[in-house]
């Protein structure tokens, strides 16, 4: 593979013109597409062979005209006063006078107004499904009540979910990944030119995804996450290489040479790095959750247009560049051959021999550090997000906090029980020995009377929980209701709302985690075997990634769940985790863990094949590649960092999650935990069975055998001395 890749390196630098030309037409291409075929994301998450799943998709067939979005306008008289009919009349009437709305239910005929008469719950059905609700029709909700005088008038409901927007506090990841780069490098064109072929790789990523979102349906999270990774991972890829470039040139090669070569070796492992993360994201496909495998694919993508970007435009650029890649006194000083070229030690080689000193101490601090970060991870909850952990001050905040204030945080949780049965009849008796049974369930409130379809064979019993959608109460209610009307005859009775969605889909990902983690670790032992040719390396890099997740958890539980320093990150009310977290954040930290594995450990393996020490091998790797790593590594936190910033709990939680998991398995698992490893390992941390090592084809991931190939070329063409 190197020797493919190098080749490819020195095609891009020869013909620049012609590669920058095609990417630049392809994204103007991508862009036009996007532009004319972009179509809306949606916040509607199903969930295939669970019970609220087939009710739903029951009442899109029995009983359509409930299967719309629903809307809640919430009223509140001043404090002290009482609502009267025809104070909340007119509202009702406007609502009703929407497009697409189906009813509007008076809260004096229906029942839904507060015992102290403060508070009234005016319900709006729209005939169609929350993602096909028009902004025009949104905007017209909520400006229902707008010249109402002295009243309280708040909008929430499914019809209130919005698309994510990217805004400007993405940009500070950037700048800071920008300003990395420059004490990196020493070069503002090396920094910018890194960086801009990691946005020119985004940009290409993100227009092909929105392109396809006239024919795929995404979840309004999906470009937010492709957005993330590729961003960090093109600036971490782009870094790699231009960075063995410049060490290539500093040894006294031609440009195009060290352009080929770089792109041979660093390009090598970028490309392992990228499939890894490819195959990870690729993977969260087999838990057989929809929305979940179109995240996980659209990122996908990105991360693999950033690995073509790095391989092909990179190069290009690098010729463009010329010597205004290397530093300014560099570039004075003149090149040295590469035989006069001595590596100048810094902080890498320190660290890595003070490491040698402590290893024992090191492994003891770092193993039970990360274990001690990682208890809380025991106490984790999932859940789907709800109105309750919205940004304070947002509409759909507003309205649920009123809710609760008026009623309790039950009525934010509805849930509904969809009976039916073969006639009207069957279903009418099922759905009162239903009402009878959901009444008794510890933890329901109220029960209202039966909605029936206009056949009387489907009904419909709105159940009010007594504690909020993501409790631990309301969970347990779900469960008892279940199990309470399954044995009731005559007709089939399922449970369904978002509550009860957001459970079965937590419950389903709750066990699909252990499954995808033995998965995600079973494939980078096998991954990593093939790149080292070792049995112990792969497992250590395997035990360390365990030690990565469980921390990663264990924080991330602490801050968003129980609330810990919760404030540091913007968030006012912690609760479960978002149901997805967990898995996903396994599937990227795979890939990314994977990324820095390879970069460190394949330059000890370089040098222990070449015949070093296995312990000045070790400082060697640690000497070569600390200073990029740690650069990729702050890069990385910085990007996800940024979307920290973001007001919706669900992208914070994640790049909180993704900052915090790069920060561990960089700086205490890659740069502490696997050197100590290797230094007490020693030669055994090479060995590998000789039927194995037949068995297994050799990558030449580091470039062992082009270099090997190219070294002897250049020792054939050197003249004789006569």
């Amino acid at each position: 593979m190197a020797t493919l890749l190098y080749r490819l390196g020195r095609f891009s630098f020869r013909r620049r013109g012609r590669i920058a030309a095609l990417w630049l037409l392809l994204l103007t291409l991508l862009g036009v597409g996007a532009a004319g075929l972009m179509g809306p994301t949606s916040d509607k998450f199903s969930m295939p062979g669970t019970e609220s799943q087939r009710a739903l998709d029951d009442l899109d067939r029995q009983f359509p005209q409930a299967g719309g979005a629903t809307g809640t306008i919430v009223v509140a008289a001043p404090e002290g006063e009482k609502l009267s009919p025809a104070a909340v009349a007119p509202l009702v009437k406007e609502a009703s006078g929407i497009d697409g709305v189906t009813a509007a239910m008076d809260p004096f005929q229906a029942g839904s107004v507060s015992q102290d008469g403060r508070y009234a719950l005016i319900q709006v059905q729209f005939d169609e499904a929350a993602d096909e609700v028009t902004d025009e029709q949104k905007s017209a909700y909520e400006a229902v009540g707008a010249d109402a005088e002295g009243l309280r008038i708040e909008h929430g409901g499914e019809v209130m979910g919005g698309e994510v927007e990217v805004g400007s506090t993405e940009a500070l990841g950037v700048l800071v990944a920008a300003v990395v780069l420059v004490v990196t490098f020493g070069s503002l064109v090396a920094a910018g030119m890194t960086l801009l072929n990691a946005l020119i790789g985004v940009a290409v990523g993100m227009a092909g995804l929105f392109s396809l979102t006239g024919v795929i349906e995404l979840t309004s999270t999906a470009p937010i996450l492709a957005l993330m990774l590729g961003l960090a991972v093109g600036i971490d890829y782009s870094l790699f290489i231009t960075s063995r470039y410049r060490q290539y040139l500093a040894e006294g090669l031609e440009p195009e040479e060290a352009a080929g070569r770089a792109t041979g070796t660093a390009g090598s492992a970028v490309v392992f790095a990228g499939a890894t993360v490819v195959i990870a994201l690729a993977g969260l496909s087999v838990v057989g959750i929809p929305f979940l495998s179109v995240m996980g694919l659209a990122a996908a993508g990105t991360v693999a247009v950033a690995v073509l970007v790095a391989l092909t435009l990179l190069p290009a650029f690098l010729s463009f560049a010329g010597d205004r890649i290397l530093p300014r006194k560099q570039r004075r000083a003149g090149r040295k051959p590469a035989e006069e070229s001595v590596a100048a030690e810094g902080f890498g080689f320190t660290w890595g021999r003070l490491v040698t000193r402590l290893r024992v101490p090191l492994l003891v601090v770092g193993i039970l550090g990360l274990g001690a970060l990682a208890l809380p991870a025991q106490d984790m909850r999932m859940a789907l997000p709800d109105a309750g952990t919205a940004a304070e001050g947002s509409p759909a905040r507003e309205a649920y906090d009123l809710t609760s204030e008026g009623f309790g945080e039950g009525f934010n949780g509805r849930l509904i029980a969809v009976v039916n049965g073969e006639d009207a009849r069957s279903t009418g008796a099922a759905a009162e020995k239903a009402t009878a049974l959901i009444k008794d369930t510890d933890g329901i409130l109220a029960v209202a009377p039966p909605q029936l379809n206009e056949q009387g064979t489907t009904a419909l019993l709105a159940v009010i929980p007594e504690a909020g959608p993501t409790a631990v109460a309301t969970e347990d209610a779900v469960h008892d209701i279940r199990d309470r009307v399954a044995d009731i005859e005559g007709a089939d009775i399922a449970l369904t709302g978002a509550t009860a969605l957001g459970i079965d889909v937590s419950e389903k990902l709750a066990d699909a985690l252990p499954v995808y983690l033995l998965l995600v670790v079973g494939l980078s032992f096998l991954l990593l075997m093939l790149v080292f040719r070792s049995v112990l390396v792969p497992l250590k890099a395997a035990l360390g990634f365990l030690l990565t997740v469980g921390a990663t958890f264990g924080i991330t539980v602490a801050l968003f769940q129980e609330g810990h320093l919760a404030g540091l990150v913007g968030v006012d009310t912690p609760g479960p985790l978002v149901s997805f977290l967990p898995i996903l954040l396994i599937g990227i930290l795979f890939g990314l863990a994977m990324d820095y594995e390879v970069f460190l450990v394949s330059r000890m393996r370089e040098d222990f094949v070449h015949g070093a020490d296995p312990q000045a091998a070790m400082v060697s790797g640690m000497g070569h590649n600390a200073r990029v790593v740690t650069a990729a590594a702050l890069i990385m936190t910085s990007v996800f960092g940024g979307f920290v910033l973001m007001d919706d709990p669900i992208i914070k939680s994640i790049g909180f999650a993704l900052a915090v998991g790069v920060v561990i398995d960089a700086f205490v698992v890659r740069m502490a935990l696997v050197p100590a490893v290797m230094s007490l390992l020693g030669r055994a941390a090479w060995w590998l069975p000789g039927p194995v090592d037949k068995a297994l084809p050799d990558l030449d991931i580091e470039g062992e055998k082009l270099n090997r190939r190219l070294d002897a070329e250049t020792r054939d063409e050197t003249p004789v001395p006569v």
